[in-house]
């Protein structure tokens, strides 16, 4: 039986160092961390502890893995799986990504070592053939829009359909000029300023007038900050606009405040709609128009499908997508 011992000797550390990998303290190095964890999964000493894991029964805890436990989104996200998790007897532990690769793979690895029941990931620095590394034995369900490997089950958001509902609503209603704030004009990834990007442009075609790029607005990040200093200078740049979609509720937010800088009312010469159906947007003045991506719906569903491959079933893989609908408020009249 490989020991702790044996993974210190492979990986040219200490026994305490390789505790500390397993036990998750932060103050081993990333370059560290990760020859400790190859040398667990060369050696095998993973395995042990899974057959530990079943030897002592399950832990009653879930990994909820997020870029950013501070984003308001995954916030309301999480206190939404916390309710429902909470229902059935188990114990939510939220994990970091920092919305990378590293981080992602990372926080998987530690799932094992800590003996999880099982992990909800929401996916956006991993690719296809990293989560296509991940040892099936562990209850996983991927939460998010990039193509993942089938075996795997998948529930992603209505972005496409989002998009195209809350452009659509703002073509209705009289605007010529609907900026995007958030979309991308460049090489995409699939992902879900893609997704959204795409469902402007297909409200755009439906509705027959063709699409301008010269109305996507990118700021570097999708932040109420970030948002409100892209909008003032685009409207400060002479960009005719009067209507904006902004991916995120809080993009939305950002603009409105940036509109506001440069003397524009809300809804009366630019209607806004934004996408998340956050709290705080049924608070503001105006309150915000917004896409409802049915977060309720997805948690359910999410642990339905944990709980499933927690009881040992492996039957087909489900990849699912979340239902949209448009939540209409004051931002738009």
């Amino acid at each position: 039986m490989t020991t702790l011992k044996d993974v210190a000797r492979a990986s040219g550390v200490s026994v305490m160092t390789v505790s500390n990998v397993i036990n998750g303290v932060p103050r081993v190095g990333p370059a560290t961390r990760e020859r400790v964890l190859g040398a667990i999964a060369d050696l095998g000493y993973e395995v042990n502890l899974t057959a530990r894991r079943l030897r002592s029964g399950t832990s009653g805890t879930v990994a909820l893995v997020v870029p950013r436990a501070d984003h308001p989104y995954f916030g309301e996200l999480a206190d939404a799986f916390t309710s429902v998790l909470r229902a059935t007897g188990r114990h939510l532990v939220i994990e970091q990504s920092g919305a990378s690769k590293e981080g992602e793979l990372t926080a998987l690895s530690q799932a094992r070592l800590q003996m999880y029941d099982g992990v909800l990931l929401s996916a956006v620095g991993l690719q296809y053939a990293d989560v296509d590394r991940v040892q099936a034995d562990l209850p996983l369900v991927l939460l998010g829009e990039k193509p993942m490997p089938p075996q795997f089950d998948q529930i992603q958001l209505g972005n496409v359909e989002g998009a195209q509902l809350a452009t659509a609503h703002l073509l209705d209603r009289g605007a010529r000029s609907v900026a995007l704030v958030g979309g991308l004009t460049g090489p995409t990834d699939g992902g879900m300023q893609d997704q959204r990007t795409e469902g402007w442009r297909a409200a755009h075609r439906a509705a027959g007038r063709t699409p301008d790029d010269r109305l996507i607005l990118n700021p570097p990040a999708l932040e109420m900050a970030a948002s409100r200093q892209t909008i003032r200078d685009a409207v400060s740049g002479g960009l005719q606009l009067d209507a904006v979609f902004a991916i995120t509720d809080q993009a939305a937010i950002g603009v409105v405040a940036g509109l506001r800088d440069v003397g524009l009312r809300v809804p009366d010469d630019v209607q806004v709609v934004g996408f998340d159906n956050l709290a705080i947007g049924a608070h503001l003045w105006p309150e915000l128009t917004t896409v409802d991506p049915s977060n309720h719906w997805l948690v359910t569903e999410a642990v339905r499908l944990l709980e499933r491959r927690m009881a040992g079933e492996h039957g087909d893989a489900e990849h699912l997508v979340t239902p949209v609908s448009l939540v209409v408020r004051g931002s738009t009249r």
